[in-house]
């Protein structure tokens, strides 16, 4: 049975501690500072708990000491130190972040590593790129691939459409930092909340604008095969104008341990929330103008007894199928592994990813 370490015990971690255990094909320690937060965690089978000061390197590296993987489900902020403890024990390592500088500190790590390192193994980036990877390769030339993913709350109530569901602090990065993409065939920075478009799924109204970080790898990957190719987050209309004044008219976008206070102050914790990924790719195949789309909702469940919302589900099986893959030697073994080198067919069918396919 393989020993597997998942630092941060929060509700992605805790969700993913609850898979790899109930599956019984792993020993699952969970690491985190917080002890509070290792008594919260839930599930049917037992998993082993170790606090640790993620801040001390040396005492994390020797709490992974032994482990065949680490299964980062930290804060963006931690992203890198979580990395190098795993690097200097010779672990693989897998992320959730989608935070882009700190995917570059991983990519660095993972040179001549002799374990694989695969960040960005979440929702977005992660099954998105998966999914328009997929799309993609099934054209001879391609024009546009849209990428749009949203965690939003079945029964929205306030005036942003919005309940948290995960990270405050990824929310607001997402919010705040340079977004990249493909335009006219050329790599550009984007700005995030930018390029606001309507569009409707089974006839309820979106929006989508610009955020940082869910393309992961992509525009490296199409770059001089791709005419345009962007990623947009999926609200409920009118959410990106109220974003933009608070961060932009009020100045919160250089305050954000204040917007975190007010989110998680005003804002309520949603566990019923729906799961929305479309992509849409356009191009041509046997001389004609073609297009493909993949439009899936996953919403709350229940797994291994725990209630869970649909972020939950939909980020932990990501990062749980990864594992599954690697472990069964579906994967490179050494080295930085992107997400478009996983195939949507296997990803699918692994126990893990089968929580993607919907009735």
């Amino acid at each position: 049975m393989q020993r597997i370490a998942i630092v941060g015990a929060g509700k992605i971690g805790g969700m993913i501690a609850a898979m790899l255990s109930a599956s019984q094909s792993y020993d699952v320690t969970v690491l985190d500072r917080d002890q509070a937060q290792l008594d919260r965690l839930r599930g049917a089978h037992p998993v082993n708990r170790v606090r640790v000061d993620i801040d001390d390197e040396a005492a994390l590296a020797a709490a992974l000491s032994g482990m065949s993987a680490v299964l980062n489900a930290g804060p963006f902020q931690l992203t890198t130190r979580i990395a190098r403890a795993a690097r200097s024990v010779g672990a693989h390592y897998l992320d959730l972040t989608e935070d882009v500088a700190s995917t570059r500190v991983v990519r660095g790590l993972a040179d001549g590593a002799p374990s694989a390192f695969i960040p960005q193994c979440g929702l977005a980036p992660g099954f998105i790129t998966i999914v328009a990877n997929d799309l993609a390769k099934r054209f001879d030339t391609l024009h546009d691939v849209r990428m749009r993913v949203g965690a939003l709350p079945q029964f929205p109530t306030n005036a942003l459409g919005y309940n948290l569901t995960w990270s405050t602090d990824g929310v607001i990065n997402e919010y705040c930092e340079p977004c990249e993409a493909i335009v006219d065939g050329r790599l550009q920075q984007t700005m995030p909340l930018e390029e606001l478009e309507n569009f409707a799924l089974d006839g309820i109204a979106y929006e989508a604008f610009n955020t940082s970080g869910g393309l992961g790898s992509m525009c490296e990957t199409l770059l001089g095969r791709v005419r345009n190719l962007n990623y947009r987050t999926i609200r409920y209309p009118g959410h990106a104008a109220i974003m933009k004044t608070l961060l932009n008219d009020l100045g919160l976008r250089d305050r954000r341990p204040l917007l975190k206070e007010i989110f998680e102050t005003a804002i309520p914790v949603t566990m019923q929330d729906v799961v929305i990924v479309f992509v849409t790719v356009t191009g041509m195949r046997d001389g004609r103008l073609m297009q493909e789309s993949y439009a899936n909702h996953v919403r709350a469940g229940v797994i291994d007894g725990v209630p869970c919302s649909a972020i939950q589900i939909t980020t932990a099986s990501g990062i749980c199928a990864v594992l599954d893959l690697l472990m069964e030697g579906g994967l490179p073994e050494k080295g930085f592994v992107r997400q478009e080198e996983i195939a949507l067919d296997a990803f699918l069918a692994n126990r893990f990813g089968r929580h993607y396919v919907t009735a």
